[in-house]
């Protein structure tokens, strides 16, 4: 499903942390890696990479949880959503926990990663599946595909 109108907003679980998304995403996905099963408590986490530029948080102040390493993954410091990530150096996208949005209807990851430690069970519906992450010379393929399915969408 094609993302209607924006800017997007969304909150955490309490509604103490507030953010706005103002551009679409880059790319949707799950990843059925362990460590994202242990911080969603569910099979897979589901992301969304905003630009940078098109995301703020206009609400309150989120803290860092998870493992606390260069990969920052912040949460509402009450109600402990996990809302969104800031991969280490790649500070040009947010990974954005899209069921944070007020509005999640038109999310469906386009990739999956992780595949190599999925549940037996779970199942996304992703377009492309990897072991792992896909590698880096395939990214800009996969954005530019990504944007094609939405601008038919």
């Amino acid at each position: 499903m094609k993302i209607q109108n924006f800017p997007l907003e969304g909150g955490c679980r309490c509604g103490q942390v507030r953010l706005k998304i103002s551009a679409p995403p880059l790319l949707t996905m799950a990843c059925h890696c362990t460590g994202c099963q242990r911080m969603s408590s569910s099979a897979y986490s589901l992301s969304a990479a905003i630009p940078a530029e098109g995301f703020e948080v206009t609400k309150g102040e989120p803290v860092i949880g998870g493992l606390h390493g260069a990969t920052r993954h912040y949460f509402c410091p009450h109600c402990m959503s996990w809302m969104f990530t800031r991969p280490e150096g790649m500070d040009w996208f947010v990974n954005l926990r899209p069921t944070m949005l007020d509005d999640a209807s038109w999310f469906s990851p386009f990739i999956e990663t992780f595949t190599s430690e999925k549940l037996p069970f779970a199942a996304t519906g992703a377009t492309h599946s990897y072991e792992t992450f896909p590698p880096m010379e395939a990214y800009e393929g996969l954005v530019k595909e990504f944007a094609e399915k939405q601008a038919a969408a």
